[in-house]
């Protein structure tokens, strides 16, 4: 059975919503978006690198993976990651979307999250990561499908936004298998979700 991780850039105070850019997510009249990238520095990089360079195919709610279609997609610039994203096997969970042809490599997997991820991880193949999709890695982490997680924790807090776990959320038990410290004061944890023994509710 396939992996799922995830990586996610976060606050202190949970908050994941718009990372990169004033206009990334509005949702909610949310005014504190872009507060992502002051903190990118040579260490981060490289350690985004390191997960690329380990990372199969991608996993994509639709709002993330068309945001990135515009911001990588259709760049130019010779940035390796822009040539992983675009090479990467790319699939993208939606009930509206008619088709993704509009980035190559990407695969429309039609219908409810759960099931149909849930599907995709019971087949052969190569390992997936999530990138952003916060709403899709909510809907996972409660169905028990991800087992991995590398949170990007930002020594700043807002106040508000759309948080990684909001709302209901199984009891979950993880396991802290390396950390990294930027010179800017990030905090890059690697977690795996620790499997309950038998008998014991998940």
């Amino acid at each position: 059975m396939r992996s799922i991780s995830v990586t996610m850039f976060v606050t202190l105070d949970g908050v994941v919503q718009g990372l990169g850019r004033p206009d990334e997510d509005t949702r909610g009249g949310f005014a504190h978006g872009g507060w992502g990238p002051q903190y990118n520095d040579e260490v981060m990089g490289r350690e985004m690198a390191k997960g690329m360079a380990n990372a199969g195919a991608m996993l994509f709610g639709r709002r993330t993976w068309e945001d990135f279609l515009n911001a990588w997609g259709r760049a130019t610039d010779g940035n390796p990651f822009t040539t992983h994203m675009n090479a990467a096997t790319k699939y993208v969970v939606s009930k509206t979307l008619d088709d993704a042809d509009a980035w190559e490599n990407s695969i429309l997997l039609r219908g409810e999250a759960v099931e149909t991820v849930a599907d995709l991880k019971s087949r052969p193949g190569g390992n997936l990561a999530i990138n952003g999709s916060a709403a899709l890695v909510r809907s996972l982490h409660a169905a028990g499908l991800i087992d991995h997680y590398t949170l990007l924790i930002h020594p700043l807090t807002l106040g508000s936004g759309k948080r990684l776990f909001e709302g209901p959320a199984p009891l979950t038990e993880l396991a802290l298998t390396e950390t990294v410290t930027t010179p800017k004061g990030v905090f890059i944890t690697h977690y795996t979700r620790r499997r309950p023994s038998s008998g014991r509710p998940e």
